[in-house]
């Protein structure tokens, strides 16, 4: 089974393929289209209704996420990819983070992802995840993307770059959301 998914995001399409591995997962940039929404629910709509145009009777599907930290109101939040400005840089990124917690003693965080689904038939779907933990004080680990060095899953002592692509794709945001995907599909990602 074919599914179009709204991104550019090299890493994002390697952990969908690796979390449902009976899909064929077809990119489709949503270039120009501008996430106007005040969260990952409504970006994440934004961005699949934009592709379901272009691809009508299809599965179509977009994955908006980010961090946040409880320290900083919610930041980065929705603005986690952008969030030490554009271009979107990861090191930017992490290292601004570490720099707005210098002194925190609350580095609880978590990370969420929405997943908007739209069915062949227009039917819209919604699945969220939630990955609960702490920003480290430093970085580690060389797999993962994004603030994956910094994050510290719940009940781990390692961070997600540090874990194996299995092991976090079992307790990870996009793991969970994925997994309600799975359930949405019905077991079609093999048809």
């Amino acid at each position: 089974m074919k599914i179009f998914v709204a991104t550019h995001n090299a890493h994002k399409l390697r952990e969908i393929s690796q979390i449902l591995p009976g899909l064929e997962v077809a990119a489709d940039d949503p270039e120009g289209v501008e996430e106007t929404a005040p969260d990952f629910v409504g970006n994440a709509f934004i961005k699949v209704r934009a592709i379901a145009a272009r691809h009508p009777g299809a599965w179509c599907m977009a994955d908006d996420s980010g961090l946040e930290v409880d320290a900083l109101d919610g930041a980065p939040g929705v603005r986690s990819a952008r969030y030490a400005g554009e271009p979107s840089d990861s090191a930017r990124n992490n290292a601004l983070l570490l720099k707005n917690l210098e002194g925190a003693s609350d580095r609880s965080a978590h990370f969420t992802c929405a997943i908007a689904l739209i069915a062949p038939d227009g039917t819209e779907h919604l699945a969220v995840g939630r990955c609960f933990g702490k920003i480290a004080l430093s970085p580690s680990g060389a797999g993962g993307f994004g603030y994956d060095p910094l994050f510290l899953p719940e009940g781990f002592a390692t961070s997600f770059a540090e874990l194996s692509a299995d092991a976090k794709n079992a307790i990870s945001h996009r793991g969970r959301a994925l997994a309600e995907v799975r359930r949405i599909l019905g077991g079609r990602q093999s048809a």
